[in-house]
This record gives C-alpha cells, sequence and structure tokens, in this order.
C-alpha cells in the first residue's frame, strides 16, 4: 500500500501512518473579521499582493513570478497591519519585500498603508514564515531580514514557541547572503537575553545589541511596550 502524501504547509501535516501531526509553531492564528475599510483594500489589493496559501505547494512556484522581476529580496517575520512594512518598503523600490503575516485582518491593514505609500513591491504570505524560508527561499538568498516585536509567548511554558531559537538561528543564517543583516527589536527583556544567547551562538553570525535603528517606524507594539515602561532592546546580526 501507498503511503500516503504528505503536503507541505504546516497544520497539513501526517504521520506515516496518515495521522495529523502536531506542530509547535511560533504564532497562533486570531479572527478574520474585516472592518469595512480592510474589506475594501482587500477586494482592491489582494489579487495582486497576497500570495494565496495554496500557491506554495505548487511545483513551480516562483517568487519572480509573484514580483513580476528578479530584484535583490528582504523577508519580514510578522509584519502585522504594515505600520513599519510599508515606508520601509516604499524607500527600497529597488527591492522586493516578502512580508509574512498570519493574522489576516492585519495583511487587509497593510494592503491599504502599502497603497497609500505607494509601495508595490510588497507581496504578503500567511504561510509559516519557518517552514518558507526552508522550503521557499535558497541559501544566500535574502538581502536584509526584518523581525520587529516578534510574538514573545510569555509564559515560561510556551518559550519552546518562540520564533528565535537555535535551530532557526541556523535557517535564517543559511538564506542570508554573506555580509547581509538581521535586524531584531523586542520589548520583552528575558527575549531579548534569550536573542543574545543564540544568536551570539551561531558561528554564522556576529552582532549584538544596537541603538535603536532610526529607520524603523514607531508601532503600536513598540509605544504599548514604551508606556508599559518596558524597555525597547534592538538587535542587529550580519551574516559572516
Amino acid at each position: 500500500m501507498d503511503r500516503p502524501v504528505t503536503p507541505a504547509r504546516p497544520h497539513h501535516k501526517l504521520t506515516e501512518d496518515g495521522r495529523r501531526m502536531r506542530e509547535v509553531l511560533s504564532y497562533s492564528r486570531r479572527g478574520s473579521r474585516f472592518t469595512p475599510r480592510q474589506a475594501e483594500a482587500w477586494a482592491a489589493h489582494q489579487e495582486r499582493w497576497v500570495i494565496p496559501d495554496e500557491a506554495v505547494d505548487q511545483p513551480d512556484f516562483s517568487l519572480e513570478q509573484w514580483f513580476g522581476r528578479r530584484a535583490p529580496l528582504i523577508v519580514e517575520i510578522g509584519s502585522g497591519v504594515g505600520e513599519a512594512t510599508a515606508p520601509l518598503a516604499a524607500a527600497r523600490p529597488a527591492y522586493d519585500v516578502l512580508a509574512f503575516e498570519v493574522w489576516r485582518p492585519g495583511v487587509a491593514d497593510t494592503l491599504w498603508k502599502l497603497a497609500e505609500a505607494g509601495a508595490e513591491n510588497v507581496r504578503l504570505c500567511g504561510v509559516d514564515a519557518v517552514w518558507s524560508m526552508e522550503h521557499l527561499l535558497g541559501e544566500g538568498e535574502v538581502e536584509e531580514l526584518w523581525t520587529f516585536f516578534p510574538d514573545p509567548w510569555r509564559k515560561a511554558r510556551h518559550h519552546k514557541r518562540r520564533l528565535v531559537s537555535p535551530a532557526f538561528a541556523r535557517l535564517a543564517a543559511s538564506r542570508l547572503r554573506p555580509g547581509a543583516v538581521w535586524r531584531l527589536a523586542t520589548d520583552w527583556a528575558d527575549y531579548a537575553e534569550q536573542m543574545l544567547e543564540v544568536l551570539d551562538a551561531e558561528p554564522a553570525l556576529e552582532g549584538g545589541v544596537v541603538e535603536r535603528w532610526a529607520e524603523r517606524p514607531v508601532t503600536r507594539f513598540e509605544r504599548k511596550g514604551v508606556e508599559a515602561g518596558r524597555t525597547i532592546t534592538d538587535l542587529c546580526y550580519r551574516r559572516t
């Protein structure tokens, strides 16, 4: 008897005997109800700027096809509502920006921000970023990686769900071209400590805590952290 075909994407993986496999992911999917403005933005721009989840399963999947050109690639993991994505991408028209976000209303918010900023060089993807980095991107293909205010998973028992782990650091480093940078920011001190420990231990990366990146817009996540009295930590690592 043939084994069942194992679909590519998370939430669809199967064991050898055909049972669904529970995975530890760095995110959780929230509600998907749109406001009127989000619905309008989705209707106007989704077809051009959002990569459908099922597209990544196609054997001929190509980012060049979705961007309509070949250009240096920036990857953002957790673009939220696009507060940083839109202005940063608009200031870099020669780059393609692949933004990962699983919260669909946030994607819709991002769409109208992109349109408002005139940033047509962004494509949004709702597929798991770790899987996508591994399967959709080749070694040395990423010019810059942004990870701003990833979910801190504050409870100790949930720390295993944090994005920045030794395994992901190895993967991310392999996808960065030599000399490319990984910019991170968090407002949780213990996560900043974990990031430093993990990234300092990755031999293909060098860097550490830096001054706040002046080009990074202040997002609502950063404002909430500051208002709560938390310290914002920026980190920057370069691929050796």
